[in-house]
């Protein structure tokens, strides 16, 4: 067995140091160094407030501040050189100021590695939460642009991907960037979760000295909109609570699954069957076989992603079912998924406002195919409401005049009127006028509908929300 390592803070315990293997086994280092500029925000906060208590001098925690501000400068640079037998970002940034800075074996005083990683956790959260939130704008401010750019555009609307109703290409956006709304919304609603101060909640019992966990709480902006410090409340459950985790990946779940939506939408609205949109080159690739073919890689990707993302979900929620309070290494594991998750969110939303800023529509394609009148089959129905009828009636007779246009033949609106009277004798000499694909539209008049007024008002309210 390999000699007790002195760089182990904990190795005073042990007679014997771990082996290589389980060093290698329980490394995090080599993922938790993403959060160096986190833990070097917590660490000066930390020292700052030991010495406002008069645990720090105020020449120590110059010192400590200033080497870690030349830890941070090599690590930004690409020059710090990380450790895996210190274990995590916490020891290899510790030991490296230690061997600058003498103070700083003084830095843990009232500080436990539990309630330094769950702050700078939270920090984490409160930054990844803001990228993302700014990124999905990028993407809802690049799909704005295509519904601007072709406002009066027709398109059917689909249930069981069968055409339905005639709705404005910009209404169908408009779905879109509803969903993405939803997905900012639910990141700043992490933001504001993460945003209560965990350290000075120790191992798991806080501390017998006196710390202001206030004061570090206000140095590292854990405050509401007043300003006032935000604690958590209970120093068990500050070390132990994992949700914050799995709301963010909650969040990146459900941004995954309205990314692939999105990607199926324009997947098939490129396919020669719809022929509505070309997807940009830069975003597709082609065949090493076939000459002619040009796939939606980069849509294809997007559905793929959102499995990812839901697992990374999965994941969190085994990882924290079964675990008493407070820590257990297993919680070691919360940060591949959390991470991963942003990656991928990420790059997620980067390649989707790329694929809609270079989005091409067919306007005469949508045209043809919004101009089946058995769109407004609905609106016949309405129709015969208008003369009287009761609904469940006029449906009923609606469809018999469906079948009977396909019957003989015809499109739905160039039956004779004496063969629809007999369906239904509501049916007057003005029954085909129904078949006005903007006269439609424009009877759409409530809030959320897709007639023109209605659209107008959509443009006016995400022209203010994004810009």
């Amino acid at each position: 067995m390999p000699k007790q390592a002195h760089h182990v803070t904990w190795g005073g315990r042990f007679a014997v140091g771990p082996a290589a293997l389980m060093l290698r086994f329980s490394e995090s280092v080599s993922y938790d160094r993403r959060l160096a500029p986190f833990d070097i925000a917590g660490s000066q906060a930390h020292a700052a407030m030991l010495a406002r208590v008069g645990l720090l001098s105020v020449r120590e925690r110059a010192a400590i501040h200033a080497g870690l501000d030349a830890i941070l400068a090599e690590i930004s640079a690409g020059r710090f050189k990380w450790d895996a037998a210190l274990e995590d970002v916490h020891m290899n940034i510790e030991r490296a100021l230690t061997r600058r800075v003498p103070a700083a074996a003084k830095l843990h005083t009232a500080r436990s590695r539990n309630d330094q990683v769950a702050t700078d956790m939270r920090l984490w959260f409160k930054h990844a939460c803001g990228v993302l939130g700014e990124k999905i704008r990028a993407v809802q401010r690049a799909l704005l642009g295509v519904a601007a750019a072709h406002r009066r555009v027709l398109i059917p609307g689909y249930t069981h991907l069968q055409r339905a109703q005639p709705v404005f290409l910009a209404h169908h956006v408009f779905a879109w960037l509803e969903m993405l709304a939803r997905d900012r919304a639910r990141l700043a609603a992490v933001a504001a979760s993460a945003n209560w101060c965990p350290l000075g909640s120790g191992a798991l019992a806080g501390t017998t000295l006196p710390v202001d966990r206030e004061f570090t709480a206000r140095v590292l902006g854990f405050v509401d909109a007043r300003g006032r410090p935000q604690l958590t409340q209970n120093s068990m459950d500050a070390v132990a609570d994992r949700d914050l985790f799995v709301e963010f990946a909650a969040a990146g779940a459900l941004f995954g699954s309205h990314l692939s939506r999105i990607a199926e939408d324009l997947i098939l609205w490129s396919s020669t069957e719809f022929g509505f949109v070309s997807l940009p080159d830069a975003f597709c690739t082609g065949s090493s076989l076939m000459p002619q073919k040009k796939n939606p890689d980069a849509c294809e990707l997007l559905r793929g992603k959102s499995a990812r993302l839901q697992g990374n979900l999965q994941t969190l929620l085994t990882l924290i079912k079964g675990l008493p309070l407070t820590y257990n290494r297993d919680l070691q594991e919360d940060k591949p998924p959390v991470f991963d998750t942003f990656d991928q969110a990420a790059i997620c939303a980067d390649v989707l406002a790329g694929l809609a800023g270079g989005l091409t529509i067919n306007a005469a394609r949508c045209a043809a195919a919004a101009a089946d009148p058995a769109l407004l089959a609905t609106d016949l129905a309405d129709y015969l409401v208008t003369k009287g009828v009761p609904f469940r009636q006029a449906h009923h007779a609606v469809g018999a005049v469906v079948k009977l246009a396909e019957k003989s033949g015809v499109p739905l609106n160039r039956l004779p009127t004496v063969e629809v009277k007999k369906i239904n004798p509501a049916f007057g000499p003005d029954w085909a006028g129904v078949f006005d694909l903007r006269r439609a539209l424009a009877k759409r008049i409530g809030t959320g509908m897709p007639g023109p007024t209605q659209i107008a008002r959509q443009f006016a309210r995400w022209n203010k929300a994004l810009k």
